[in-house]
């Protein structure tokens, strides 16, 4: 058998490596070129670092692309009257489920869609690439398609609101005690009356971490951010709490949120996300906190809408002289929304800052159709145009929401 002579065989094995190294280029750049970079089906994930001014040396880190294979990211401008309802995370996580509900909302007045992003669990219900909330592994994912279905919403013309529970927190508490509200006595993890867990209202992480929340929701898609649970707790014992750095010798409730809505505007008005924020619906009408920190000039210059919860079930018996609200919804929205306007106009804004939640559910009466346009009309006379309605088991009263 004949050897190739030396020099031969190394010009040969040089050429290999040559055409090799080539037509790996090649392959590597057809493949950038026709998937955008993407690998393994996994999304290309491009971050704007934010300082926050924290004495930790970690910045939250806000996404501003969240692509995934033929799925652009986008948002939609907020309509001028937003008819939104709320779709529960256990519905959005089943495309049969969620693609009935929105099949019987087709040709109705409802232009808007809300989304959990993080529940009273305190669980992340969505799937998010966060390095920055990792770490806490709040993430549960029951809607793992979160791009896709944010991006479906879109081309069938829905605005996607995402829904942020804020200190109330039964997850978070308990794998991070030292961030949540505690007992004097015995130092552990103060419950209210439900034996829910609450998040402390001054500790700088929690705020962090909502933040960053915020920001890696937006880059999926999500059109604006609705934060709820933003407040002190309104029942248990809570002369047991303590806080880390709120000292109400020092500083009242409504100045101790006031700086939670400071920072949250501040850090996210980068990214240009709209805002909303749900108070209870007797912020319209009451002079005080309610003993709970929320009143109108300490939440609305800090977010685009102000979203009381106007639910007439949820006002005490006798309120106003009426012995049952819940079965005069018209006079509960209207009475709530005329003072709001007063207030929201005297602090020099404008009345379409508010855009309340409304009753489709059963408590205190059986809700009618006639009962939920009542509301809807109430609103209007109000000189609004803009709600969202709220039914935790997402039934909804279907012929209230015809055009």
């Amino acid at each position: 058998m004949n050897h190739p002579q030396p020099t031969k065989r190394k010009t040969l094995t040089f050429l290999a490596i040559v055409l090799g190294v080539f037509v790996f280029v090649l392959i590597v750049s057809s493949s950038f070129l026709s998937t955008g970079a993407m690998e393994g089906g996994q999304a290309n994930l491009a971050t704007t670092s934010v300082d926050l001014g924290t004495s930790s040396p970690e910045q939250v880190i806000l996404a501003t692309d969240l692509s995934l294979p033929g799925i652009i990211v986008s948002h939609k401008k907020t309509p001028e009257s937003v008819k939104a309802i709320y779709m529960s995370s256990w519905i959005a996580g089943s495309k049969t489920a969620r693609e009935k509900m929105l099949k019987r909302f087709e040709n109705t007045q409802i232009n808007s869609i809300v989304l959990d992003i993080k529940d009273t669990s305190g669980k992340i219900v969505i799937r998010l690439n966060s390095p920055v909330l990792a770490k806490y592994a709040s993430e549960e994912s029951r809607v793992s398609d979160i791009t896709e279905f944010v991006a479906e919403l879109h081309q069938k013309g829905y605005y996607v609101i995402g829904h942020i529970a804020v200190f109330q927190d039964n997850y978070l508490t308990r794998i991070r005690p030292d961030l949540a509200m505690r007992r004097k006595d015995n130092n552990e993890v103060w419950r209210d009356k439900k034996g829910m867990a609450w998040l402390d209202v001054s500790q700088q992480e929690v705020w962090d971490y909502t933040v960053a929340l915020a920001g890696e929701a937006y880059a999926t898609g999500f059109d604006e951010l609705n934060f709820d649970y933003v407040r002190f707790p309104t029942d248990g014992d809570l002369s047991q709490i303590r806080y880390r750095n709120y000292d109400p010798n020092k500083e009242t409730r409504i100045e101790a949120l006031q700086k939670f809505f400071i920072y949250l505007h501040d850090h996210l008005k980068a990214i240009g996300a709209p805002t909303s924020a749900n108070v209870f619906g007797m912020v319209m009408t009451n002079d005080d906190d309610l003993g709970i920190g929320q009143v109108m000039g300490n939440v609305a210059p800090y977010v685009d809408y102000i979203a009381p919860m106007i639910y007439p079930s949820h006002y005490p018996t006798g309120w106003l002289g009426f012995k049952k609200p819940a079965t005069v919804p018209y006079k509960v929205v209207k009475i709530s929304l005329d003072s709001g306007v007063k207030k929201i106009e005297a602090l020099g804004f404008s009345k379409n800052k508010i855009r309340p939640w409304l009753q489709d559910f059963d408590l205190g009466a059986i809700y009618t159709t006639a009962m939920v346009k009542a509301e809807q009309q109430a609103v209007s006379d109000a000189g609004l145009s803009s709600w969202m309605m709220w039914d935790a088991t997402n039934k909804y009263t279907l012929s209230a929401y015809q055009k």
